[in-house]
Formats: C-alpha cells, structure tokens, sequence
C-alpha cells in the first residue's frame, strides 16, 4: 500500500509560452489591485512612492543615485506586498490568535520596517554630503 501524500498540482502550472506570461501579467495586476483595496498600508506606501519616485528624477543626481533612491522606495513596495501575503495566508488558515502567527505577522512586519528605514538611509547618504 502506497503512504505517499496525494500532491495535487495547479492545473494553472501546465501553461507555457506567451498564456503562462499573459496569465502571470493577470494575476500580479490582480495582486496589485487587492492590495490597494484591502491593504491600508499599502495605499499609504504608494502614495509615498508616488510622491517620492518624481522627486527622485528630478533632483539633480547622478543617474545611479536617482536608481538607487527609486530602487529603495520600490523596495519597500514589495516588501508590503509579501508582508500583506504573508499575513492574508495566516488569516487563511485561522484567525485565532497563536503565536506563530503572531510571529509571523511581526517579522513581516519588521521586514517593513527596515525597507523603510532603508529608504531613509539611501536618500540620505545620496542627497547629502
């Protein structure tokens, strides 16, 4: 008798091609519009990069400094994003409080938290002498 888990695969994964890369356009779209909805924090942080990714390109920096300022405000936007995933997969699973969960909520978000501390640091060290 076989004991092995049944491992069911996406019937998604089997796509190749220009349909494997239009369906993953789809769906990061879709990604970015949920968290725009549901996600306070994301909202807040793409004002930030909407306000600040402008500055960046108009101040008068060396190519490689306005990249790596946009860079770190980006950064923090795909840290949100994996953090907003992080906690939706733990709410998935239960909304009881454990603490697992609440470490994994916490680390996400210090993982926020030092991508925009990193964003300070960038700025700083690239805009002042």
């Amino acid at each position: 008798m076989n004991t092995e888990p049944v491992v069911e695969e996406s019937p998604f994964k089997g796509q190749t091609g220009i349909r494997r890369i239009w369906n993953a356009f789809n769906y990061s779209l879709s990604g970015l519009h949920a968290a725009y909805v549901n996600e306070d924090a994301f909202r807040q942080e793409s004002l930030l990069a909407a306000l600040l990714i402008p500055v960046a390109l108009v101040l008068p920096v060396s190519g490689m400094g306005k990249a790596v300022m946009i860079g770190s405000v980006l950064l923090v936007l795909i840290v949100e994003l994996l953090n907003s995933a992080i906690e939706a997969a733990i709410d998935r699973i239960s909304l009881d409080r454990h603490k697992l969960s609440k470490r994994a909520k916490d680390i996400g978000s210090a993982a926020v938290l030092i991508a925009l501390i990193n964003v300070l640091v960038t700025w700083s060290l690239v805009l002042l002498p």
